[in-house]
């Protein structure tokens, strides 16, 4: 019998009453801002709470006040660890992706390489069963105190298991998020180094039709399977991951989904990865589109909503003479245009009298932070620096901030 270790022992400890209300004192402890360690564990003591049972609720409690971000409310009732809440996919991620797999007909689904089981709870809120699944013994043991935490056992089964063992006949769909980190915390680049095996995962549609793979955002094109629609989501403005939808769950070959934080809007794009948008010159404005459009090979799709071109084929900026507000780039209008030079540099921003400046590159080599010092900022206004190319040659793009749509 596999004895636990001691992290799981401390987990395990959380679980019961007396955990409880050590989790109860260290949450008002982080209230409202992490408190001072020496302070927290003195009042701690004071409450009559063991010192490593007050060690591991603080620890719990400060991930819960980080996991805010990424799960709302939910995450004061939720337990986490530190790599299961960084790797945990976004709540409204999670959500989406649940609501569309419940549309499409879906009903069981197994959830290979749960996690913290981000993914496994919204998939029950959706309605569906849900088979989760975790190599790891703690990580599984903290997937499933989450379910229980939220009311979820009727609809959810959580086991520690191998991945590639586990029976798929009674399932309709599946997801399977794999392992992209070294049990030292490195990422994982190679999806052959995946686990499971990228064999395994890319041959889960041929058993279940309804597979949704999630992976890293810098997955390579040549890779996807063929017929499967690949999505890049961002969340305010951040690339977070890449989705291969699978069999009848694909609706186009390529999309780039991106989800505001500020307003909850949802903006679609579709398209081939294939297109190829027009060049010409430099224009009033310049728009950098968001990272899951780029990531999808769809800035010629994007090109096309606004009229706009490229002044070099290879950059993602993209040009118009008008101003063309759009949720799916920052916009920015051009000041001047120069070919790049540090003493004209220098000249210009000192001339438009910027001391704040924004810098933002694409196809330039520099440094951001020493280019800054050695433009030696002095001025009292606020721009941004566009370091790129323009027909293959260096140029940097002095431009201001326009509203988005």
């Amino acid at each position: 019998m596999t004895q636990p270790t001691d992290a799981a022992a401390r987990f395990a400890a959380l679980l019961a009453p007396e955990g409880a209300d050590a989790l109860a004192a260290a949450g008002a402890l982080w209230a409202d801002s992490p408190p001072d360690p020496l302070a927290a564990a003195a009042a701690m003591r004071a409450a009559g709470i063991p010192a490593d049972l007050a060690s591991t609720a603080l620890t719990q409690a400060g991930l819960r006040h980080r996991a805010g971000a990424k799960f709302g409310p939910d995450a004061a009732r939720l337990f986490f660890t530190r790599a299961g809440l960084e790797q945990a996919t976004r709540a409204a991620v999670a959500t989406r992706r649940a609501e569309r797999l419940a549309a499409a007909g879906v009903r069981h689904v197994a959830d290979l390489g749960c996690g913290i089981g981000a993914d496994t709870i919204a998939f029950a809120r959706a309605g569906l069963r849900v088979r989760a699944v975790d190599a790891d013994p703690l990580t599984a043991a903290v997937a499933a105190a989450n379910v229980a935490a939220l009311g979820l056992s009727d609809q959810v089964t959580v086991t520690c298991a191998d991945a590639t063992a586990v029976p798929l006949d009674t399932v309709d769909g599946v997801f399977c998020d794999p392992a992209r980190r070294r049990a030292g915390g490195g990422r994982v680049f190679d999806p052959r180094a995946y686990s499971p095996p990228w064999d395994f995962v890319t041959g889960l549609a041929e058993r279940v039709p309804a597979t949704v793979l999630k992976l890293g955002p810098g997955i390579d094109h040549a890779l996807i399977p063929a017929h499967a629609e690949a999505e890049w989501v961002s969340v305010a403005g951040e690339v977070v991951e890449a989705a291969l939808w699978c069999g009848p769950l694909a609706q186009a070959p390529r999309k780039a989904t991106l989800l505001s934080t500020r307003d909850r809007a949802v903006n679609q794009l579709v398209g081939s990865g294939d297109a190829l948008a027009p060049v010409g010159p430099v224009g009033r404005f310049v728009h950098d589109p968001d990272g899951a459009v780029v990531r999808a090979h769809l800035v010629a799709e994007f090109a096309a909503t606004i009229g706009a071109r490229l002044a070099d084929p290879t950059i993602a900026y993209c040009y118009t003479d008008g101003a063309a507000p759009s949720p799916y780039a920052s916009g920015f209008e051009v000041l001047e245009t120069l070919p790049f030079s540090l003493k004209r540099l220098r000249a210009a921003v000192r001339a438009h009298g910027l001391g704040i400046l924004e810098i933002r590159k694409r196809g330039s080599a520099l440094e951001p932070e020493r280019l800054r010092r050695d433009l030696r900022l002095s001025g009292g206004g606020a721009g941004t620096l566009l370091l790129t190319r323009v027909a293959g040659a260096p140029t940097a793009i002095i431009a201001r901030a326009v509203p988005v749509a």
